[in-house]
Order: C-alpha cells, then sequence, then structure tokens
C-alpha cells in the first residue's frame, strides 16, 4: 500500500500525535482532586446533616434534667439583681400599662395576646426565687383566672384579643385562635405546678395540648406561631416527662413537620448579610428562639446529629451575625457584623433560655459559656440600674442613647436604643422579666442516672432529693468578679452520688480542692465529676482562674476578655429626661432616658498580643452593691491607648472600627476598661494598634 493510501486510512502514523503539555496534566489533576473534594465535602454535608425523622417510642434522655422551680435559691448578688428587678417593672407593669393591667387574659380589654403571658412567664418564677408574698399574690390571681376561664375544648385565655398598644393600624389583627400565646402561657403553667403543686394544672395543659393539635389539622401553624413552635415542644416535654403519654410524641412530631425548617436554616444560614427590610427568617426573636429546635429534635428522634446542629446553628449566626458580646445582630432582623449593630432585649432573653435548653440536652459545656457571656453582660447592659427602663436594642459600640430620625439600623426606629418604658415596641416591656429568674433557676441540674451538675455559677442555694436523700449545697461566691467558688455540701446521712462542675474552656490550670485536701486538675470544656460518700458538711473549693484573651471582630478589631465577663471603654454619661413615661406608675413621675457621651470613645488600644499581661492590668476591689451601677463596678482593666481622629460617629453610632492595624501619632493614655455589664455607653471593639 502506497504511503498516501496509508495516510488516508491512518493519517495519525503518518502523522506522530504531540505529547500533551505539561499544564494539561496539572489542570486534569486538579479536575479530579477538585471534584473528590467536592463529591466528599457533598457527602460528608449530606450524611451529617439531619432529616428524614421518626419519632422515638419515648424521648431520649437528656445530658441533664431541669431542677423544680425553687429547689435553686439565688443568694448574693444574683438574689440582688432579682429584687431589684421585682422592685422595678417586673412588679408593676401590671399596675399601670394597659397591656398587662387590662389584659384580656384578666378580663379586660386591652391586648389579649402575647404581652401578658410574656410578663407572666417572668413573674412567676420571680415571685418565687424571691419569695415574694405579693408577687406570689398576683401570679396566683392571674393563673386562678386563667384556669377558670378554660374553654370547654381546652382553649386558654382570650379567643382573639385586641391589637397590643402602640400598633393600631400597623399590623394585622390578631387571628382568631392564634395558638402562639398559648405556647407561653403553657411555659407559665408549668412553672407555676413546679413552685406550687397545683392539682390543675397538668389536667389544663393536657385540655390545652389536645385543642391546639385539633386545631392543627384544620389550619397549620402560620407566622409567629410557625417559626416559634420550639417553644410549645419544651411545654410538651415537660408534660410527657411527667404523664409519659404516647399521643403527646405524636403532637411534637406534628408540630415539628408544620413548623419552619429550623434544621436547614441552622446548617446553612439562608441570610448572611444585613437585612435592609423586616423579614420573617431575619427576625431575630425567631432565630433566639429557633436556638433550641435542634437540642429538642434530638430527644424526639433520638438522631446524634442534632447535638451537633446545635452548636452548628450558634457558629452560622456567630460567623454572619456575631457581636462581640456573644450575641448575633438583630435590630429588629439579623444585621451584620458591625458592632454599632445593635440586638433586641426579646433576642437575648430568649437566647438565654434556648441556651439553658440546650445545654440541659447535650451536655456541652461551650453552651453554658456563651450562656454565662450573655448574662452577664448584656442582660444588665439593656437596662436602667433599678430596672424601671430599658432598651429595644443595646449595641456593643454605644456612644449614645438619643432619638435619631435616621439610624444606623434597617429595621426599627431611632427612638429604639433609648431607656424608657416602651422604646420601639412593648414586647420587650413585657418580655424582658424572664432573664435573671430562668438562668437561676437553672444553676444547677440533676444528672439523670442520679447527682447533681453545676452548669452555671453564680450565688444560690440547692435544695433537693438525690436518689431519695436531701441534699442541701450551699454556694458562696462573687463569680463572674472572682476565680473563687466555695460549695458546702450538706446530707443528712451518708450518701453516694456525683457532683459534676462545669470546667469553662476559657479557663487555664482550674482545679479543685475536695473535703479531704485533695486537689484536681480540671480539663477545659469538660464536666468534671466528682463521685464520692458525703456525709454531714462537706467542702469543695474550685479556682478557675480567668487569663485575659482577645476576640477578633469586624475589620480586625478587637475586645478584652476574662472570664465570662467583656471589658468596654464605659463613657462619662449626662442623662436627659426625654419625654414621660406614657402611662405612669404611682409615687414619682417617671421619664423615659436619653444618654450622651461626655468622654472620648474613638481610642485603639496598645496590645501585646503575645503576652497580654504585659499590656492589661486588673485592679480589683470587694463587691457591694450592684456591681452592674456604672461607676460601682467591683472590677476593672486598665490598658493604654490613643485617639484616632478619623474614627468618628454617623447617624448616631460609631462608624465601624477603622481596619486594624491602625496608626495614631496621638499621645498614649491610660483607660480604665468596665465590665461590660457596668456600663450603659460603652465602646468594646477596638481598632489595633500597630
Amino acid at each position: 500500500m502506497s504511503e498516501e493510501n496509508l495516510n488516508e486510512i491512518n493519517p495519525n502514523e503518518a502523522k506522530p500525535k504531540p505529547k500533551p503539555a505539561l499544564w494539561l496534566w496539572w489542570l486534569a489533576s486538579l479536575l479530579v482532586i477538585g471534584l473528590s473534594v467536592g463529591l466528599g465535602l457533598f457527602l460528608y454535608i449530606h450524611l451529617n446533616r439531619p432529616g428524614n425523622d421518626t419519632t422515638l417510642d419515648a424521648l431520649a434522655a437528656p445530658a441533664f434534667n431541669s431542677l423544680p422551680l425553687g429547689s435553686v435559691m439565688p443568694k448574693g448578688w444574683l438574689l440582688d439583681q432579682l429584687k431589684l428587678q421585682s422592685s422595678g417593672l417586673t412588679g408593676h407593669l401590671d399596675e399601670f400599662w394597659p397591656d398587662v393591667k387590662d389584659s384580656g387574659w384578666i378580663g379586660g380589654k386591652a391586648e389579649g395576646w402575647e404581652r401578658a403571658p410574656y410578663w407572666l412567664d417572668g413573674l412567676v418564677p420571680m415571685a418565687f426565687l424571691t419569695d415574694d408574698a405579693k408577687l406570689k399574690a398576683k401570679a396566683k390571681r392571674w393563673v386562678d383566672y386563667i384556669l377558670k376561664h378554660q374553654t370547654d375544648d381546652g382553649w386558654l385565655g382570650p379567643e382573639q384579643g385586641n391589637n397590643p398598644y402602640g400598633l393600631d393600624g400597623k399590623a394585622p389583627l390578631n387571628a382568631v385562635r392564634d395558638p402562639w400565646p398559648e405556647f407561653v402561657i403553657l411555659k407559665v403553667l408549668s412553672q407555676y405546678s413546679e413552685a406550687t403543686s397545683d392539682p390543675r394544672i397538668i389536667p389544663a395543659m393536657e385540655k390545652s395540648m389536645r385543642s391546639i393539635d385539633v386545631q392543627l389539622d384544620k389550619r397549620p401553624l402560620f407566622n409567629w406561631n410557625f417559626f416559634r413552635w420550639g417553644d410549645l415542644i419544651v411545654s410538651v416535654y415537660w408534660l410527657y416527662d411527667r404523664t409519659h403519654e404516647p399521643w403527646l410524641l405524636d403532637f411534637a412530631g406534628k408540630v415539628a413537620t408544620q413548623g419552619y425548617n429550623w434544621t436547614s436554616h441552622f446548617w446553612d444560614l439562608p441570610l448572611k448579610h444585613k437585612s435592609e427590610r423586616w423579614n420573617w427568617v431575619g427576625h431575630g426573636v425567631n432565630n433566639a428562639m429557633g436556638l433550641k429546635v435542634p437540642a429538642l429534635l434530638y430527644r424526639l428522634t433520638g438522631d446524634e446529629r442534632y447535638k451537633k446542629l446545635a452548636w452548628r446553628a450558634i457558629e452560622q449566626l456567630d460567623r454572619y451575625h456575631g457581636e462581640p458580646n456573644g450575641l448575633m445582630s438583630a435590630d429588629e432582623c439579623l444585621a451584620g457584623l458591625n458592632p454599632s449593630q445593635g440586638t433586641e432585649l426579646c433576642a437575648i432573653v430568649e437566647m438565654m433560655f434556648s441556651l439553658e435548653n440546650s445545654l440541659a440536652v447535650t451536655g456541652d459545656v461551650r453552651f453554658g459559656d456563651r450562656l454565662e457571656k450573655i448574662a452577664y453582660n448584656t442582660l444588665p447592659a439593656a437596662c436602667t440600674p433599678d430596672y424601671w427602663r430599658h432598651q429595644y436594642v443595646e449595641q456593643p459600640n454605644q456612644i449614645a442613647s438619643a432619638y435619631v430620625e435616621q439610624p444606623v439600623y434597617a429595621t426599627v426606629s431611632g427612638i429604639a436604643n433609648i431607656f424608657g418604658l416602651q422604646p420601639q415596641y412593648g414586647c420587650c416591656t413585657a418580655n424582658m422579666h424572664q432573664g435573671w429568674p430562668k438562668l437561676a433557676s437553672h444553676l444547677w441540674m440533676e444528672i439523670p442516672e442520679g447527682g447533681l451538675a453545676a452548669v452555671v455559677y453564680a450565688p444560690c442555694v440547692v435544695d433537693t432529693q438525690v436518689q431519695g436523700d436531701a441534699v442541701h449545697i450551699e454556694e458562696v461566691t462573687d463569680y463572674p468578679f472572682s476565680d473563687s467558688l466555695t460549695f458546702n455540701v450538706t446530707t443528712a446521712r451518708p450518701a453516694t452520688f456525683p457532683l459534676c462542675f462545669r470546667v469553662p474552656e476559657w479557663t487555664q490550670g482550674a482545679t479543685l480542692k475536695l473535703p479531704d485536701g485533695t486537689v484536681e486538675p480540671l480539663k477545659p470544656g469538660e464536666f468534671h465529676k466528682v463521685l464520692r460518700q458525703w456525709n454531714g458538711t462537706e467542702t469543695l473549693l474550685l479556682q478557675l482562674p480567668m487569663p485575659f484573651k482577645l476576640k477578633k471582630g469586624y475589620q480586625g478589631s478587637v475586645s478584652v476578655e476574662r472570664g465570662p465577663l467583656i471589658f468596654s471603654l464605659g463613657l462619662q454619661t449626662k442623662w436627659f429626661d426625654f419625654m414621660p413615661f406614657k402611662f405612669q406608675p404611682a409615687g414619682t413621675r417617671k421619664f423615659d432616658q436619653a444618654a450622651m457621651p461626655q468622654s472620648a470613645w474613638n481610642y485603639a488600644l496598645a496590645l501585646n498580643p503575645n503576652d497580654l499581661n504585659q499590656s492589661l492590668t486588673v485592679t480589683q476591689r470587694p463587691l457591694k452593691g450592684n456591681p452592674f451601677d456604672p461607676g460601682n463596678e467591683p472590677i476593672q482593666v486598665s490598658v493604654e491607648g490613643r485617639k484616632l481622629d478619623n474614627w468618628q460617629s454617623s447617624q448616631g453610632a460609631a462608624e465601624p472600627p477603622p481596619q486594624s492595624p491602625v496608626e495614631s501619632m496621638e499621645v498614649l493614655e491610660k483607660l480604665m476598661l468596665s465590665p461590660y455589664g457596668s456600663t450603659r455607653l460603652r465602646i468594646t471593639a477596638f481598632p489595633e494598634l500597630k
């Protein structure tokens, strides 16, 4: 065959194939690796993401069980906070504020929706934890009325209440038999039952849930109840743990199926940037309430992946909306990472309640750490020291509390950070009361197999039964203003059971001294178990050293942390009466108040990140009076810094911190940082000097 014919049959033989260029081999290799990694990631995500749940025949056991209300009683500075709050809005709101005083829940003509249940959700535990006879009588009056007026088919409260005060014409009419307020009143009743053993409560709760169950077959969850279904599940579980009625688990499964899909939401947060308009999915309080859902779904399904999702939910909010105070920005909807954005007070107390639930179910130390950070910093900072006024929105970098026509917020108005009776909406006026009392009642929890766990630290006394034996524990401490905690454990007769102590992730060199003098080293991030025979009164000493830590934030800014406390530059403040309360309590006339700074705030810090003890110095004094009253803080931290002339204010707020590191030719000044909760105007996220 001729060469010409050969070429026609097999031209590649006549023109040899060139060797591929080296870059093509690299490209092909990268594509193969990329596809392999992508496939592996896809499989990992979908194998680890909970879903396709089957309801168990019985609830999965939690790591800890909450003790009945009254088993843990606050002492020391914590009891003082509850008493201050009781003598403030909590103890008097029903005497003058129409949406509680004349609530439809007590037979009045005012709002008959969420506000009275919100208030009762804090008043009931407050009454029993302070042993206040007047507040107990108020709680009984309300509970008696609500139970007496339960409908034959089980509905509790008004079947359609008037709109809340201040919202006329701004919100749709309340729906007939909206179950959202039922979710809240069921939590109220369960707490009242624990404190009083009232035999009416459990039958009334069961009737209420059956009425909701029937309604859901005809009208599924909608609006607020569609997103806040986790609060109903809390009460369903409470009732199931006492009655073990199988239908309650079917009911819980129905609610979870109809409600918003928090599993997908927290697996990959759908709203990753600042909300420019109000929306359900980004609503801060909805997200704060939704945080407990993964832990609740673990108990319903037994799927261990929900325990991982419970913390992933926190990580997702931290990543896209995390603030240096441990919260997510939510003024009123998720608002990004700028520390001048704020967080609604309702979201603070609801996030605390969610963390208490997630901590109980998972036994994960990190939930306790985060709970303390929020409780001991952001909760007191959002209120005046006498608890007669509060903010709707609190900012980590808050340089003024004043009306602004065009605020930095996108979903609330410029009055939202005034300290007043009802700045913005009245939901926080009604809902703020649950923060301290629910924290106090969750300081200690029961180990299901018999024993007790100290899950959050504060001065208190515990009286309960462990494996049939009466146990009394006195926790003596000024924590979080001190790193030393003493536990006096008393039993009437020899009794063997474990005590568990939370060892925070932030501590280093923590120790526990046992009654026999043995000193045990503790590992951060775990619960340390002490199993021994207790007899008479025996003492343990817990030391939780608090090293300084820097938390990196928006644009490289830094915040100073020591133990559970965050330290802020508290600004000298001048207070102004902004306007009188629209409704006045008895006695002295009260005003909403504005606050303006009287000292410089735009500083960058000089820090040695390799040895923070060279840059930061602690000054401590005995705790006397209210530690959250500005000027009365028992601990301060000194640091040096320089002013930044190019860091200014805009829209009534501090501009975002300039990108760190920064330079300044200003004189080096000594600055005194105070605990965040002891400030009302503050800078918390600072640029860092080169």
